[in-house]
């Protein structure tokens, strides 16, 4: 049955046309300019053409939705409203049947339209912002009847931005169901991450088609960009969750981790989508007991992968040390591939999981148990090596020393690889094979140089050519200790310039010579003054950056030089300033060198140090705690 035309002409009202986009004008009616004659001559009046009558089904035909629609509700006002309702029931069925057909026709096809959404051409939008008008105005009318107090048409309220939603959900399944075959190999793809990955790119491309074309069509107060961002994200997230229930290996699992956490977030991330697109409401793709689970597992893997590999690197090193092997050289230094191998693994994982976590802190979890499974490992390797003293022992310690420095460095620059409490307990591992390492190397050497230790501090020692016996002794000796890498050789030398100092300053303080007066003391400041110098010289062509070491026996010549007593406890203050480890015993053990200052002065001396306040721009040193004094 044709629907009812009668009345139509001119329905609409004039210079209005309904619509939200750019779209052809119906053309006014042609005005007729030119003029006729009466037979008196006279010009006729000029006519306005009628309109043309446009028929439902042609509105339907041309996608004119919103026109259509609007006709309906005028057809539904004079029925419902301007009539009685019972005469609307009763000498008006027809039309009502008609008009509720009509109006099936007309949903019909609004929901065709919202269906191809996302697959229109440009010039094809304008059907979409008729058919968007269309719902709206069926909204409207929707509330108006609510509003009223009287019996709707049956098909009042007609839920059409329902239809809506659920159609764009509806269409929103079907493609990421179906999604556009890629046009790039898959090949190295398991068939999980290709269905993935191509969910994943419709997405992308859909969302794109929404906020350069589609939301063209919607008022803004329909947040279409937002409303398609939801529809997608718990469809994808629905669809990862069947796969996740599923069962995954290793790398499907890391594949999906990435999705959730890094390739869905980049997406959205997008300049063209972050403007349309608040992510924040949207969350995560997983629920967050499943991707915890998920993480958990993908910890635990890389964790175990991580641990395995380092026995496999140590288990290397400790076989090539038991075979009797040397170390590998470079640049003339014993070399170990140990901390490289393990740093670029280190770093290789806990990067490749932030990105797989999304979360640097999380990664963190996979360097827990490094101070278990690679110091703990490494100390105990290094110990070993260090008591059966192998002919092979001094060159892998050398190489060892580098290792440590690597480690080190890592563990105070690279601090996002590793939480805190790992970190320093690497740290204090560390520490410790660093100085058995040093004491390990250097300990042979001071045996060898005991017989000129023991002149120091006896009245041998001030004569120079006795001093000059230990510098020959440390220059010869310290050549056995070549073999380390520069700056592991540089803090090896300072750490035997302390060493020497401290026995030196232990030997001194043992008041083996006495110094009866002003000569005598002279000559021992003069003598502690050279010995300083030689040393400190002897040990910078060694490669000791250690300057402030001298400085110490510079101020202990200074106490033996002065005479009065305020001078002395002057530079006792500085001393005590600047080494706040000197104690009482150390200072009275200098005094008593000087054996004319009485128990009196003495006690006056020492007392200075009771009242220091350490303040100095130069942080304070520990030495004096490493001096022995009875």
């Amino acid at each position: 049955m044709r629907s009812d035309t009668r009345g139509i002409r001119n329905f609409l009202p004039r210079k209005k046309w309904f619509g939200f986009g750019p779209r052809d004008q119906p053309q006014p009616p042609a005005v007729n300019n030119n003029t006729s004659s009466l037979t008196d001559g006279s010009p006729l009046p000029q006519q306005e053409e009628p309109r043309p009558v446009i028929t439902y089904e042609q509105m339907l035909q041309e996608k004119l939705l919103s026109e259509a629609g609007q006709l309906l509700i005028e057809k539904e006002e004079r029925l419902f409203r301007e009539l009685k309702q019972s005469d609307a029931l009763t000498h008006h069925e027809e039309q009502v049947n008609q008009l509720k057909a009509d109006r099936k026709a007309l949903q019909d096809l609004v929901l065709q339209t919202l269906g191809q959404s996302l697959c229109l051409e440009e010039d094809s939008l304008a059907g979409l912002t008729s058919a968007v008008k269309a719902v709206m105005q069926e909204e409207d009318q929707d509330l108006l009847w609510k509003q009223r107090d009287q019996t709707p048409p049956s098909w009042r309220p007609s839920g059409w931005r329902k239809l809506h939603d659920s159609t764009l959900l509806s269409l929103v399944k079907e493609r990421m169901e179906n999604p556009s075959t890629p046009s790039v190999c898959q090949i190295k793809l398991t068939t999980i991450q290709a269905d993935i990955t191509n969910m994943g790119r419709q997405l992308k491309e859909d969302l794109l088609s929404v906020v350069g074309g589609v939301k063209r069509c919607y008022p803004q107060e329909m947040d279409i960009c937002n409303f398609y961002s939801k529809l997608y994200h718990q469809t994808l997230s629905a669809s990862l969750v069947n796969i996740a229930d599923f069962g995954l290996v290793d790398k499907d699992c890391i594949f999906l981790l990435r999705w959730v956490n890094e390739y869905y977030p980049e997406i959205l991330a997008k300049p063209q989508l972050h403007s349309e697109i608040d992510s924040g409401p949207l969350g995560k793709l997983l629920p967050e007991k499943l991707l915890k689970s998920l993480e958990d597992e993908y910890l635990s893997n890389q964790q175990g992968e991580l641990t395995t590999i380092i026995r496999r690197v140590l288990g290397e090193e400790r076989e090539k040390w038991n075979k009797g092997e040397e170390p590998e050289t470079e640049d003339g230094c014993f070399f170990s591939p140990v901390a490289y191998d393990i740093i670029q693994l280190i770093n290789g994982k806990v990067t490749s999981s932030t990105k797989v976590l999304g979360d640097p802190h999380k990664a963190q979890r996979i360097t827990c148990h490094i101070s278990k499974d690679l110091m703990d490992s490494y100390k105990s390797f290094q110990s070993d090596v260090i008591k059966q003293n192998k002919a092979n022992s001094r060159s892998f310690i050398k190489a060892n020393l580098d290792c440590i420095k690597q480690f080190s460095e890592v563990l105070n620059k690279e601090r996002h690889l590793f939480t805190e409490d790992v970190r320093k307990n690497c740290l204090h591992v560390l520490t410790d094979m660093k100085q058995s390492a040093h004491t390990y190397l250097l300990q042979p050497l001071h045996e060898r140089l005991k017989p000129q230790y023991r002149k120091l501090g006896t009245s041998d020692w001030l004569h120079q050519s006795k001093f000059n016996e230990l510098l020959d002794g440390i220059n010869k000796e310290g050549q056995d200790l070549q073999g380390s890498t520069e700056s592991c050789h540089k803090e090896l030398m300072g750490q035997l310039e302390q060493e020497v100092t401290v026995e030196y300053v232990s030997r001194l303080l043992k008041g083996k010579v006495k110094l009866k007066d002003k000569k005598q003391q002279l000559k021992a400041y003069l003598t502690v003054k050279d010995n300083a110098e030689n040393l400190h010289h002897l040990f910078v062509q060694m490669g000791s950056e250690e300057d402030w070491l001298k400085e110490i026996l510079f101020k202990i010549a200074e106490v033996l030089k002065l005479q009065e007593l305020p001078a002395i406890q002057m530079e006792l203050a500085l001393l005590g300033t600047h080494y706040p480890d000197v104690s009482e015993k150390h200072v009275l053990a200098l005094l008593k060198l000087k054996t004319d200052l009485t128990k009196a002065d003495r006690k006056t001396a020492t007392d200075t140090l009771l009242t220091l306040e350490i303040g100095s721009n130069t942080p304070p040193r520990s030495f004096f705690s490493l001096v022995q004094v009875k």
